[in-house]
């Protein structure tokens, strides 16, 4: 197995596993009477992502790596953490809200309102560069800004939904 296939590995894992939490999360939050918005777009997204993940199998498995970017790509996902921690059972990759419960504003959410695609985003232009895939690296992050203008602004539609609620409740 050469390095470039593992930290691959490593990286699908770490996306099946928050698929898994995501999908729990879903769930009881649903259970506890939140709403989903911004479904329409959720299959481009994902589609994105596993485009994103697949193309990087095909190209970079043999592919030397760089440590200076998987350094760079490791910070991210000290980043990817502390955004997990800070919003708990209410991390999902599905814009869900809970009807009069305020935006989480802990961690790195005290400073910016949307830092998970923050982090995202850079993952989408840093990974690649770890195997110096630089032209991918652009096409993938154009493409991933393009579905997270839709979905900046159908989060930031819901979540003022959301608090709407509370102030006529």
């Amino acid at each position: 197995m050469t390095f470039s296939i593992l930290i691959l590995a490593l990286v699908t894992l770490q996306r099946l596993g928050e698929l898994a939490l995501a999908r729990r999360n879903t769930r009881r939050l649903l259970a506890r009477g939140a709403v989903e918005t911004g479904a329409e777009h959720y299959p481009i997204i994902v589609g994105l992502h596993a485009a994103w993940l697949a193309g990087l199998w095909a190209l970079a498995w043999n592919r030397p790596a760089s440590l200076p970017w998987l350094a760079v790509y490791i910070v991210l996902q000290g980043l990817r953490i502390w955004v997990l921690a800070s919003l708990r059972d209410r991390w999902t990759t599905r814009i869900i809200t809970l009807p009069g419960e305020p935006p989480v504003r802990r961690g790195p959410y005290r400073f910016l309102p949307h830092p998970n695609y923050l982090v995202v985003a850079g993952e989408i232009a840093v990974l690649p560069m770890v195997f110096a895939l630089p032209a991918y690296a652009l096409v993938f992050s154009l493409l991933n800004g393009s579905i997270l203008w839709v979905r900046i602004r159908a989060e930031n539609d819901a979540l003022r939904d959301s608090m709407a609620t509370k102030e006529a409740g």
